[in-house]
């Protein structure tokens, strides 16, 4: 198991979002990143077995690394089977790509007469497969390990420090919203810059 794949991928994110920040070009940064990301989980050989773990219930939400200027951050969501969210919202901008396993992504919008919550499209991810969330468009859904007997895995980016970002559940009947702030699951992060092993073999 090698993190190389995911070291790069966290280069190239900051030089995109370095880029594109300055510009202000969301719609670059989005569109560039999903095909970083659909390379990343493309491959299922970097994931450090701690971020992989599977809960004995529900989901962990690891921060795999998150940009010093809370630019953006990168977490592996590891369900559990059948497990599931609430319905929430994000915020900020965010990427989904399958890594293991498969999960559905039920997105839901406010109906203007009475407020509630209507179901609109349904989705499926398998491995490779990149799902993208913008606010701006509705970032309301829900989302559901497929598998009833094993866990699935997915690799999410976001537009910011999405453990500290104010968020909302919905109580879909109602369309009510309920403030939350995720955090994180695990309370250490991949060590990505011990890269001593392969200094010394080319030593």
């Amino acid at each position: 198991m090698s993190i190389d794949r995911l070291r790069r991928f966290i280069g190239d994110m900051t030089s995109l979002v370095g880029g594109a920040w300055q510009d202000k070009d969301e719609a670059a940064t989005i569109e560039v990143g999903a095909k970083l990301l659909a390379e990343l989980v493309r491959h299922d050989d970097w994931l450090p077995e701690s971020m992989a773990r599977c809960p004995p219930h529900g989901y962990a939400q690891n921060l795999l690394w998150c940009d010093p200027f809370e630019r953006f951050s990168v977490v592996s969501f590891v369900w559990a089977p059948g497990a599931a969210t609430p319905v929430r919202d994000h915020q900020v901008w965010g990427l989904v790509g399958m890594l293991r396993g498969s999960e559905t992504s039920q997105r839901f919008a406010r109906d203007p007469a009475t407020g509630a919550l209507v179901k609109g499209e349904l989705s499926k991810l398998v491995p490779g497969e990149v799902e993208v969330l913008r606010p701006s468009e509705g970032d309301i859904h829900q989302v559901a390990n497929v598998l009833a007997d094993r866990p699935s895995i997915s690799i999410h980016v976001y537009g910011g420090n999405i453990g500290a970002v104010r968020r909302h559940t919905f109580d879909p009947a109602s369309g009510a919203p309920k403030l939350f702030v995720s955090g994180y699951t695990n309370q250490v992060v991949p060590n990505l810059w011990d890269r001593s092993a392969e200094v010394r073999a080319v030593s």
